[in-house]
């Protein structure tokens, strides 16, 4: 008779699925070694009853049984996180505390007025600040690691609440020698030879977005790189000489090497959001949202 199955499992299975190899995730991930994980794995099927992966020509890969409960042990994990974080906390209640996140920039635009609204309501408060990618925000909020972040409304988040705080225009991002500066506002017809510079995965709701408008304008723009932030966008923007759309705040961010300029027409819209959990009950964060009001009023210009 097994022992049933443990936390360990659920991570161990989860990291093998992820890197879809037992020896990276043994080696880069989970620091053990390979064998002893291939047991823990075995030990996990044995408990649940029935094969969850299968060795191929390219790693491992999940069976359908396999993929079902992946669901489910990731979402175990996390409630697992949220437990003991809320555990902590409560343990640790002398001074208040309110975790911040933001999408890497936005703190520039957002964190004064954030902070001066905390700071007028409650100034004992202890604040700690992130910046990150926005899905990762949202796993964030979602183990409790954060209150609140300035995030993009993650798509498949039931758990979460997002309230609009800004919509933020697209603008074209190219060289600052590029022939289209000369022009007031740039129609989408006029880069469709240019070296194209899409985002990744790591912005999925950017990409979305982008891709509705090309479907729409009837363009077939095809990315000739993918980058993950702003920081890598603008960098092969100057080295590659391509284009990018963006959200306008990427202004606050281009060297004298790169420049925007508006899209020609009604350009498309990315909303900016507050997100948080549904279930945090905590206090500040409610005294936080009865001032959303008060932070909109003071949105930096974002079309």
């Amino acid at each position: 008779m097994g022992q049933g199955v443990e936390l360990r499992h659920l991570r161990y299975f989860v990291a093998v699925a992820e890197e879809g190899s037992l020896t990276v995730a043994a080696e880069q991930r989970l620091h053990t070694a390979q064998p002893s994980l291939s047991r823990q794995i075995r030990d996990l099927e044995y408990e649940v009853g029935v094969p969850l992966l299968v060795r191929s020509a390219r790693g491992v890969e999940l069976t359908d049984s396999g993929r079902a409960f992946l669901d489910h042990a990731r979402l175990a994990l996390v409630q697992v996180e949220a437990a003991i974080e809320a555990a902590r906390r409560v343990a640790h209640p002398a001074k208040p505390s309110f975790a911040l996140g933001f999408l890497t920039g936005q703190e520039m635009d957002w964190l004064p007025e954030v902070m001066r609204i905390l700071r007028d309501e409650l100034p004992n408060i202890e604040v700690s600040i992130s910046s990150q990618y926005s899905p990762d925000l949202a796993q964030a909020l979602l183990r409790g690691k954060l209150d609140l972040a300035f995030m993009r409304p993650e798509a498949g988040m039931s758990d979460l609440d997002y309230s609009v705080i800004a919509r933020e225009a697209l603008v074209v991002v190219m060289p600052g020698d590029h022939r289209l500066v000369s022009k007031n506002a740039v129609a989408l017809q006029d880069i469709a030879d240019e070296i194209f510079i899409g985002m990744s995965h790591t912005a999925p709701t950017l990409q979305v977005v982008i891709d509705d408008y090309l479907k729409r304008s009837g363009m077939d723009l095809r990315p000739a790189h993918r980058v993950d932030n702003l920081a890598m966008a603008v960098s092969l923007i100057a080295s590659t000489r391509g284009v990018a759309l963006l959200p306008i705040y990427a202004k606050n961010f281009l060297p004298r090497s790169v420049t925007s300029r508006p899209l020609e027409g009604e350009a498309p819209t990315i909303d900016l959001v507050i997100g948080y959990s549904k279930t945090n009950t905590s206090p500040i964060l409610g005294l936080f949202l009865s001032r959303v009001d008060q932070l909109k009023k003071r949105a930096p210009q974002t079309r």
